[in-house]
């Protein structure tokens, strides 16, 4: 496989309607400018997301990837529960998963629009069938995990799993523009997220 021969699916979560300034945008563009196939959908109603809406368009996008490629998923909040629900229903499949700031499945259950989205049933198992290689990266005081998601995912799903001091939700609101950590860890994936 060549440095190029690789296809991205970028993935957003609750209420992001992908907003040209958070580090999603970003990573798209920079992984485009590169050479790499990149698709960073709108996923249907951001606002009031339907689970069984977005893990057909979950589907839909990875068929559209190919598979000539490595095929590399980041999913950033309500998307890691999205992908968790299609590992769990053995649909999705990949090669790297980057798994970036999972709410917990109490703050989900807690938002009438999302709670649809908790208690995905996925096993470390799931995830080692749904792609070799996932990383989780998550911030030590994201209000939307306050468990801490290394203890909440990491342990229980025995994810690689690097945790940011005082990153909040690792979201535009934290300060998450470009993030050249993650386009590293896109095009090198030994490397730690920071």
């Amino acid at each position: 496989m060549t440095s190029n021969s690789r296809s991205f699916l970028i993935l957003h979560g609750w209420q992001n309607h992908r907003p040209v300034d958070h580090w999603e945008h970003w990573l798209a563009n920079e992984l485009t400018a590169r050479g790499h196939a990149v698709t960073y959908p709108q996923l249907p109603d951001p606002d009031h997301p339907d689970l069984a809406v977005w893990l057909d368009r979950l589907h839909a996008h990875l068929d559209s990837l190919g598979h000539e490629h490595e095929r590399v998923v980041v999913c950033h909040s309500l998307a890691v529960p999205l992908w968790l629900h299609a590992a769990a229903r053995g649909r999705a499949r990949a090669d790297r998963v980057l798994l970036v700031a999972p709410p917990s499945d109490e703050v989900m259950a807690g938002y009438e629009d999302i709670t649809g989205f908790a208690g995905s049933g996925a096993t470390a198992a799931h995830l080692r069938t749904a792609a070799p290689v996932t990383r989780l990266v998550a911030a030590d005081d994201d209000p939307y995990c306050p468990g801490g998601a290394a203890k909440e995912y990491g342990v229980p799903l025995d994810l690689d799993t690097d945790v940011i001091p005082g990153g909040a939700h690792l979201d535009l609101d934290a300060g998450y523009g470009p993030w050249p950590s993650a386009l590293d860890w896109c095009l090198t994936p030994e490397v730690r997220l920071t």
